[in-house]
């Protein structure tokens, strides 16, 4: 396969990873009269949720691996990755606060998803004013990502032994989020106080 080719292994397994969210939110939401094992429904719930998205994250680092290795890197797949792994963090984080309506809970979803949001109009402004590379990925940001797809992990086995250590991964993911958001801030400034 050549370079740019658009439905190569690294962008199906991206694709595969969009396709996941609407079974993620099937099986969080699906009715509970219909449970999916009658002996302990909630639990098969949350063993799925939880291999639903540590699969997703395990393609996030992978299709990336064969882009690389492979060299089948596209224009097509540096666009539907990030879109891809926001799409699952927001769908996670979203369903948690439903089931922990919590101050907390919901505090550290809004950074994240605000973060992301914020990052990818920054990044699509300077795309624009030919200086993306300005804002690539952080190792910060990297860092921010692990732990993130950590805590949402923790908190989807929803166990309780576990809680406090899912929210210390996610409080830490939450200032790594703002510290990379600064960093891409700081990185665009010059830009940004143009008149």
């Amino acid at each position: 396969m050549t370079t740019g080719r658009i439905l190569n292994i690294p962008n199906i397994l991206t694709l595969a990873r969009i396709v996941l969210i609407p079974v993620f939110l099937l099986v969080a939401y699906w009715p509970p009269a219909m449970g999916l094992d009658n002996s302990n429904p909630d639990m098969t719930r949350h063993m799925l949720l939880t291999a639903i998205f540590v699969i997703a994250a395990v393609t996030d680092w992978f299709d990336g691996y064969l882009a690389r290795t492979l060299n089948q890197t596209s224009a097509f797949g540096r666009f539907l990755d990030p879109v891809a792994d926001k799409l699952m963090v927001a769908a996670a984080l979203i369903v948690l606060v439903q089931w922990q309506p919590t101050v907390s809970m919901a505090f550290a979803a809004i950074v994240i998803i605000s973060r992301e949001i914020t990052v990818s109009a920054l990044r699509e402004w300077m795309a624009e004013l030919g200086a993306r590379t300005s804002v690539a990925v952080s190792t910060v940001g990297k860092y921010k990502t692990a732990f993130q797809m950590i805590a949402i992990t923790v908190f989807l086995l929803n166990w309780q032994p576990l809680e406090m250590l899912a929210y210390a991964l996610l409080y830490t993911a939450v200032v790594l989020t703002l510290w990379s958001m600064m960093i891409y801030l700081k990185a665009a400034w010059p830009y940004l106080k143009q008149p």
